[in-house]
């Protein structure tokens, strides 16, 4: 597949994220810590409120369990690096270029996509689903009157249906966590949904839904899916795993349907979004002191705790909480991972772009205020959180809180070891050894 002008011109920015809307000061992704100069390429990217983009590497990586695909991920940032000028920062002032330049890019282009397109094909072949009893589907369905992009695959249909529900708001998984999620699949049919504006669904849709963008609208929508599974699946009942935003939709869903769940897993979780920030932010403070960096004491002390009058308070205790959760390289991997997935073109990354910047402009106003009681206080199934024991983006102190607060039919909370707001990638064995202890039994036998 060639490039058209708009993906090269989207792939020269490597991803930018954003600085319009106030919810991407604080979306898991976050702030990015490496200014980027607006070059005529950004300028034409359709992106207006472009300010800072992801770094492609970091000193260290960050940790066992994700480095083989780091390395895959890596592999495909070194060849953007290489062949795209002025990817990461202003490109060089040059005369003007003859009429032959733009073939020439072309080529390079071409080049990459020869390269790309070798690798989607590779690991389509790795993780293939090939077992007699197993199920790989990726369709869109018709859910709340419009056609959601939804994948299922598992290695055995006996297995329970666990419904991942991704966070950003807006900020797919279903692009880049082949890899990660494939151990799951033994023990899992793993359940990815793009959520209404995002991802392909919002390619789908168009942005004209967006007056529909609501959190109620999404937790029908989360419903109506839990219905269609069941009946496609022919189960009984299924698991909803909720991450970040995710986790407001699941809590919504688990109180307003329990019938249909086996258990509700939280992680990253919402909790209260009137203390959030002031939580993290002590707790970075705290962490900053502990470690002796004297520079993240410094700017956190510089900009002072929240509320903040300006973004920058947001960048800076987002810059913290990614470093000190090792999380950049992580975000970093995602824009390779998303690249060489199968089935996947450069067009997945501005959809997923797309959605982030269209579902924090809706979402942002309807969750930054959101408290326990907006989630629900009694839930007639049982309820997890496995929350990484040092999350400075949704604060591990107040999940831990919401948790105790709530009635349930069996409640416990699981810190995650060693991880942040991205646990349940970052430490993906771990949490996936903690499902499998805790809540698969749940759905056995049924």
């Amino acid at each position: 597949m060639a490039f058209a002008n708009d993906d090269r011109r989207n792939v020269d920015a490597l991803f930018v994220v954003f600085g319009k809307n106030p919810h991407t000061w604080r979306t898991k992704r976050g702030p990015l810590v490496k200014e980027m100069r607006i070059s005529s390429a950004l300028e034409a990217s359709l992106y207006p409120f472009v300010a800072a983009v992801y770094p492609l590497f970091r000193q260290q990586m960050w940790g066992a369990v994700v480095i083989r695909i780091a390395r895959l991920a890596a592999a495909c940032s070194l060849v953007l690096f290489f062949l795209i000028p002025g990817a990461l920062g202003h490109a060089p002032q040059e005369a003007p270029q003859s009429a032959a330049a733009p073939s020439a890019v072309d080529s390079e282009y071409g080049k990459l996509e020869k390269l790309l397109s070798f690798v989607r094909a590779r690991n389509a072949e790795q993780y293939a689903i090939l077992s007699p009893k197993g199920i790989d589907e990726g369709s869109f369905v018709k859910i709340g009157s419009i056609d959601q992009w939804i994948t299922i695959r598992g290695q055995d249909r006996d297995n329970p249906v666990m419904l991942f529900l991704h966070g950003g708001p807006g900020d797919v998984t279903n692009p880049w966590s082949f890899a990660l999620f494939a151990p799951w699949e033994k023990h899992f049919i793993v359940v990815q949904w793009d959520e209404r504006g995002a991802g392909r669904t919002l390619r789908k849709s168009g942005p004209a839904v967006a007056s529909t963008i609501t959190v109620d609208r999404m937790v029908q929508d989360g419903i109506e899916l839990a219905e269609y599974l069941r009946k496609h699946l022919g189960k009984e009942k299924i698991i909803i795993l909720g991450h970040s935003f995710g986790s407001i939709l699941g809590t919504r869903m688990a109180r307003a349907r329990p019938e249909l769940f086996y258990a509700y897993v939280g992680t990253g979780q919402v909790a209260d979004g009137t203390k959030n920030n002031s939580a993290t932010y002590d707790a970075l403070l705290q962490k900053a002191k502990a470690t002796g960096d004297q520079r993240a004491m410094d700017e956190l002390s510089r900009v002072g705790p929240p509320p903040w009058n300006s973004g920058e308070g947001y960048r800076v205790q987002h810059k913290w909480a990614n470093a000190f959760e090792n999380a950049d390289q992580f975000l970093d991997a995602t824009i390779g991972l998303t690249l060489v997935a199968p089935g996947n073109s450069v067009q997945d990354l501005n959809d997923s772009a797309d959605g982030q910047l269209l579902s924090g402009d809706r979402l942002w106003p309807q969750t930054n205020a959101i408290r326990p009681a907006d989630l629900g206080l009694e839930f007639s199934l049982p309820f997890f959180v496995f929350q990484g024991e040092e999350d400075f983006t949704t604060s591990t102190a107040l999940a831990r809180q919401y948790l105790e607060s709530i009635k349930a039919l069996h409640k416990q909370f699981v810190a995650i070891k060693g991880g942040g707001h991205f646990a349940v990638f970052m430490r993906s064995d771990q949490f996936l050894e903690e499902l499998v202890a805790r809540v698969r039994p749940l759905a056995i036998g049924h």
